[in-house]
C-alpha cells in the first residue's frame, strides 16, 4: 500500500521511500524529513480540490505532500497499534 491509499486518521508504519530514478532528490528528501523505515504515519486530512495536499504526520511533525510525493511512500499496516 502507498501513503495515497491510506485512510485518514488510520496509523501504519513506513515500509519504505521508492526511488524513480537514480539518486531520485525527493525520494532523497522524504528520507531526510523522516520518512525512513518503521516509523509511523497517519493522514491527518486531504485538501478540498483532488484531495490535494495530504496532511500528514510523522512522529510529531506534520508536513503537507503532493499526491505524486505521497505515492513514492510505501506503508505496511499498524497491526497492534504503537
Amino acid at each position: 500500500m502507498t501513503l495515497t491509499e491510506l485512510a485518514r486518521r488510520t496509523p501504519a508504519i513506513v515500509e519504505a521511500v521508492e526511488e524513480r530514478a537514480p539518486n531520485d532528490p525527493i525520494a532523497r528528501r522524504l528520507r531526510e524529513l523522516g520518512f525512513v523505515a518503521g516509523e509511523q504515519i497517519e493522514v491527518v486530512a486531504a485538501g478540498p480540490l483532488g484531495a490535494e495536499p495530504l496532511l500528514v504526520q510523522v512522529g510529531f511533525t506534520r508536513f503537507a505532500l503532493r499526491r505524486a510525493e505521497a505515492a513514492r511512500v510505501r506503508l505496511r499496516s499498524n497491526e497492534g497499534g504503537a
